[in-house]
């Protein structure tokens, strides 16, 4: 079959390039030992659930599922596995699983070694995974197995000609819970109807962190505030720019230049001295500060800035907190990052224009919650009309926020649906 032939190019492709990538090296050598640390850790009396997740989106968003199915089956074990560095490096220490490593390739050698050495008696495939090797003997053992947060667009390989091999693999799935009801019809129309749609449990995920989340000295201090205020009349305007690209920084950095009445917090997605350095070169003119650079006295300093660069990771969730208005980066990139994550704190979220395939941008869009823009002069529109109209500034607030809050419930769904079954 080509996809066994491609795997194991792929495979040797990432050997080559191991040499030359310490990201790619960890996943390299953490595949190689992942059924070693199976052998070598598996109770062979307990029951284990596998939950895979590619990256660490991916598991922020399945993240709910593992919490809510420890809680339904306390007996039971988890095994978690990642297939990108990005996953695991950060979340090898979570103490949600009782087993947690890289995923081999999905050759059929790896996949059989894999699963002979941790049997589980269930499997959930977070998003966009479908493994065909690993779901064919899965099969095969008869192991249930939930495809959760799931989402199908009429591009995707299953719906071509040319994927008519690859779409057995939607064979192996026990049960799908997508996200949308296209999504469902999809797969009616490939003869599927074993499909709930229950919603994305990333919103499940983004209320749990809003809950979780604290408040931040150096940011209140910026502010020159105290307790974060719920009315925005209330505290002064406050842009949060989260997850930003240069392209993104380009349209929104200069408007501020102008406008000085707002506080502008930047958290850019990459947080490198050479992006760090063309954002200062934007900001050039202003009161500039970086989180990480700040000491016992830049109080003084921090209040009188009119920039807060937060050049670390963590923050970000707990910042949107104190937003009047955010800005959500990668918009003019690849796709958007996470616009629950803003949303949830009844803030409207302004994004750039590639965000057709984000399902949560077009509900957001729909109900007023979020503003997407194509360049400067939309973004320029958008925030004179925020600023200038108080009323529509609330009106697209909580419309954003009950658009998060109206979709959460997703995990539990899923898996009272699965103890029916």
């Amino acid at each position: 079959m080509i996809y066994n032939i491609l795997l194991y190019i792929y495979e040797f492709g990432i050997f080559v390039a191991s040499f030359f990538s310490d990201k790619v090296k960890k996943m390299w050598r953490g595949e190689r030992q992942a059924i070693r640390y199976l052998k070598d850790h598996v109770d062979p009396n307990a029951e284990y659930a596998w939950f895979h997740a590619a990256s660490l989106g991916e598991f922020e968003q399945g993240r709910p599922i593992i919490e809510e199915y420890r809680n339904v089956h306390p007996e039971r074990k988890i095994l978690l596995t990642f297939f990108s560095p990005s996953g695991y490096e950060v979340r090898k220490n979570y103490d949600g699983a009782d087993l947690i490593c890289y995923l081999p390739i999905d050759t059929f050698t790896n996949a059989r070694r894999f699963l002979r050495a941790v049997r589980p008696v269930e499997a959930f495939f977070i998003k966009y995974e479908f493994w065909y090797n690993y779901l064919h003997i899965l099969r095969h053992r008869h192991v249930p197995v939930y495809s959760v947060s799931s989402i199908f667009r009429p591009g995707q390989i299953f719906f071509r000609w040319y994927g008519y091999q690859y779409r057995a693999v939607l064979r192996c799935f026990t049960h799908f819970f997508v996200q949308t009801e296209k999504s469902k019809e999809l797969l009616s129309e490939l003869g599927y109807d074993n499909v709930t749609v229950t919603g994305d449990t990333r919103f499940d995920r983004v209320l749990q962190i809003a809950r979780q989340s604290k408040q931040i000295p150096a940011v209140e201090t910026f502010l020159n505030m105290g307790e974060p205020k719920t009315e925005h009349a209330k505290r002064p305007f406050v842009f949060v720019a989260g997850s930003s690209w240069l392209p993104d920084e380009e349209i929104f950095i200069p408007y501020f230049a102008e406008h000085k009445d707002w506080k502008v917090i930047i958290a850019p997605h990459v947080i490198g001295e050479s992006h760090i350095s063309q954002i200062m070169k934007l900001l050039e003119g202003r009161r500039v500060m970086r989180y990480s650079q700040l000491g016992k006295n830049d109080e003084i300093a921090l209040r009188e800035a009119d920039v807060l660069i937060i050049d670390c990771f963590g923050l970000l969730s707990s910042i949107y907190r104190y937003a009047t208005v955010a800005y959500v980066g990668g918009g003019f990139g690849v796709g958007i990052h996470n616009l629950p994550e803003a949303a949830v704190w009844n803030v409207p979220v302004i994004f750039g224009p590639n965000h057709e395939k984000f399902q949560e941008a077009l509900e957001l869009t729909a109900c007023d919650g979020g503003i997407p823009i194509k360049g400067t002069e939309d973004f320029v529109q958008a925030m004179t009309t925020l600023t200038e109209q108080p009323e529509e500034l609330k009106r697209r607030s909580d419309a954003a926020g009950q658009y998060v809050k109206s979709h959460s419930g997703a995990a539990s769904k899923i898996l009272s649906a699965i103890s029916t079954k």
